[in-house]
C-alpha cells in the first residue's frame, strides 16, 4: 500500500516515516521545506505543498490507500504560552481538505493523533494538565482536536483519532496499552516512537475503526 504522511518533519511524523519504510510501504509526504526531511529513501514520494491547499493536498493523496497524520498546532517553542506558528484553525482546516479530497479520490482509511485531553477524556486529565490547557497557548491545540474529531464523526471515513497521552522523545519499544472511558486509567506518558508504531499496526489489522483509543505504555 501507499500512504500519506502528514507532519513527515514534525517529532512524530519523522519516527512515522522510519517506521513505515521499516514495514515496506511506499509513502508520499507533503512538504512546505523538503529541506527538513530527515529521512530519505527509495520509497518516499516528496510533494512539495501546504496541508491546508486543497490543491496540494489533492496531489498528494493520489494513488494512497490511506493517510496517516501527525500534525498538530505548532508553537515557536516548547513553552506552553509560546505564540503560535500555524494558524489556531490549521487542523480542522486540512481535515476538512482530508474528507473532501478522500471522498473525490476514493480513499476510505484515515489515521490521525489527537490527545489525551480532547472532548470526553478532559475530566481524566490531572489538574495540574489541565490548569495548564486551560491557561496557555495549548488550549488552541485541544480546541481544534476536537474540532477534527467531530468532523471524522460526521464523515463517512473509516478513521481512527489516536489519543496519545504525554508524548517523549524516548526510543524505546514497550508495549502499548489502550483506554476508553478512563479504564484502564492510563499512566502519564508514552514515547513518540510507540506511537508510531501504534498507528501502523492499527492500519495493518484494521483496529479502532471509527473509535478515538486513548494509548500509553504498559
Amino acid at each position: 500500500m501507499r500512504i500519506l504522511i502528514l507532519g513527515a518533519t514534525g517529532r512524530t511524523g519523522r519516527l512515522l516515516v522510519e517506521e513505515a519504510i521499516k514495514r515496506g510501504y511506499d509513502i508520499n509526504v507533503l512538504l512546505r521545506d523538503e529541506g527538513k526531511l530527515m529521512v530519505r529513501s527509495a520509497a518516499i514520494k516528496i510533494f512539495n505543498g501546504n496541508p491546508a491547499d486543497a490543491g496540494d493536498l489533492t496531489k498528494a493523496m493520489q494513488g494512497c490507500g490511506a493517510v496517516l497524520s501527525a500534525l498538530n498546532i505548532s508553537r515557536t517553542s516548547d513553552f506552553p504560552w509560546a505564540p503560535l506558528r500555524t494558524p489556531r484553525n490549521f487542523l480542522s482546516l486540512v481535515m476538512g481538505h482530508i474528507i473532501n479530497v478522500a471522498e473525490q479520490l476514493k480513499i476510505k482509511r484515515v489515521i490521525i493523533t489527537s490527545a489525551w485531553g480532547v472532548n470526553e477524556t478532559k475530566k481524566d486529565l490531572p489538574w495540574w494538565f489541565s490548569w495548564i490547557i486551560d491557561h496557555s497557548n495549548i488550549s488552541y491545540a485541544y480546541k481544534d482536536h476536537q474540532i477534527q474529531e467531530d468532523q471524522l464523526k460526521n464523515s463517512a471515513l473509516n478513521w481512527t483519532a489516536v489519543r496519545p497521552v504525554g508524548l517523549t522523545n524516548a526510543l524505546n519499544h514497550k508495549a502499548v496499552a489502550v483506554s476508553f472511558n478512563n479504564i484502564p486509567k492510563p499512566r502519564l506518558t508514552i514515547s513518540r516512537q510507540n506511537t508510531a508504531r501504534f498507528m501502523l499496526d492499527i492500519l495493518k489489522n484494521d483496529l479502532y475503526v471509527k473509535q478515538t483509543p486513548t494509548i500509553f505504555e504498559k
